[in-house]
């Protein structure tokens, strides 16, 4: 990387939008999110009455070189599908040594994690000034728990990659609903 012409070494991003400036975000929408609902009827629904944007992800991803690290500003609106939180789809890293690191910047949400050897989950809050550990070999999918945009920031090596098709085929154990204004992590099966 040339330090003087690069201009990946430094940008401006907004922490409350979820965006970084000339960075054009890949955006999700509902229909975009088929299988990782539980409540698949309350999903169709929603789905043949419109499909909304669930939420957009902006990353900066300049090399591939050992030792790099790519960075990703994300927002999650708000909303639900039945019980269900807004979420995203939920990857593992295609290296699965990989890493990664979430900083909480605005609005309250959620993490789901789930081992893929033993599918031990667990659910962490993911809220401004909360930084949030992912290990290697762990799925992770991101939910916003509240009631206005969630923005967090993502950082992993550059060599991680995403694999969104092993969780899409298997889906995670787990899902996040609202129980008593509270986010719950519940199993799948018991919705």
């Amino acid at each position: 990387m040339n330090l003087l012409n690069s201009h990946d070494l430094l940008r401006f991003f907004d922490p409350v939008a979820g965006t970084i400036a000339g960075v054009a975000p890949t955006q999700r929408h509902l229909g975009d999110l088929h299988g990782c609902f539980a409540d698949t009827a309350t999903y169709e629904r929603m789905l043949a009455a419109g499909n909304p944007l669930v939420y957009g992800v902006s990353a900066v991803e300049p090399a591939r070189a050992d030792g790099d690290l790519h960075y990703a500003l994300a927002f999650i609106l708000p909303g639900r599908v039945g019980a269900e939180y807004f979420m995203t789809k939920g990857h593992v890293h295609s290296w699965r040594e990989a890493a990664e690191v979430y900083l909480g910047l605005s609005g309250e949400g959620a993490m789901l994690l789930e081992d893929e050897t033993t599918r031990e989950s667990r659910m962490l809050p993911l809220r401004p000034n909360h930084a949030v550990y992912v290990p290697g070999k762990i799925a992770h999918r991101t939910m916003n728990t509240g009631s206005v945009p969630l923005t967090y920031l993502g950082i992993y090596p550059a060599q991680a990659g995403h694999d969104y098709t092993s969780v899409a085929n298997r889906n995670f154990r787990c899902v996040v609903i609202e129980r008593h204004g509270q986010p719950a992590m519940v199993e799948r099966t018991l919705l």
